[in-house]
């Protein structure tokens, strides 16, 4: 892990945000509605406990819970719980408005292990709009696979190489590594202790852009 400030390395051709935990936060939602439908499928509270839910897709997490022929149903219901739970149970992370609005259309995407509909719906209710998502429905494989970065980086036409990853969860950030893209990490959710990353700042708002016809310039100004 490097603490870097100031400038971040060369242009960049696209910046892509993991969303709840650096966007976004629903931290008090996620933790309500799955311990809901834990103890709906009667999963033990130390079963429940010895599974990371942050960063990760719903389909494996159940799949660490429960058995083959009740998953479909299982994440159908989590899907259900969550979504009627948006209203009220999304806030915005600091600088997340600020830095998303002076990022032209085509050089950002959010890359979420959410469904597009959970996602969607989180984003419409904190006034978020997006140019292109990756979500759990357009994968076969999820964080920390690099699947999920490697597809937004195709989807607007960019070197992986020459993206940045934002990310809050340890998962999302070896994706990125595994993309061979730059990494920032935030301490939103999780210790620096945790976090493997080029870099590490407190949340979004101690990120700015400065956009350029060749690329992106990315400058940080303090340290978690």
């Amino acid at each position: 892990m490097k603490l870097l400030h100031g400038k971040l390395g060369p242009q960049f051709d696209a910046l892509l945000f993991d969303n709840d935990g650096t966007l976004i936060s629903s931290m008090e939602s996620v933790h309500r509605c799955w311990t809901r439908w834990a103890r709906e499928y009667g999963i033990t509270d130390e079963d429940f406990a010895a599974v990371e839910l942050h960063g990760r897709p719903a389909a494996e997490i159940i799949a660490d819970l429960l058995p083959e022929d009740v998953r479909a149903g299982a994440l159908a219901r989590i899907e259900v719980l969550e979504t009627e739970d948006v209203a009220g149970g999304v806030v915005l992370l600091p600088g997340t408005k600020e830095l998303l609005s002076a990022l032209p259309v085509g050089r950002w995407a959010v890359v979420t292990s959410a469904t597009r509909p959970l996602a969607e719906a989180r984003l419409r209710e904190v006034g978020v709009d997006f140019p292109e998502m990756v979500a759990a429905d357009d994968i076969t494989r999820g964080k920390p696979d690099p699947e999920p970065f490697l597809l937004a980086a195709a989807r607007l036409g960019v070197d992986p190489a020459r993206c940045v990853v934002f990310e809050d969860a340890p998962a999302g950030l070896a994706a990125g590594r595994a993309a061979g893209m730059t990494t920032v990490a935030l301490t939103t959710t999780h210790p620096v202790a945790e976090l493997e990353a080029d870099v590490v700042v407190r949340d979004l708002s101690a990120v700015s852009v400065l956009v350029g016809a060749d690329g992106v310039r990315i400058e940080t100004d303090d340290r978690p």
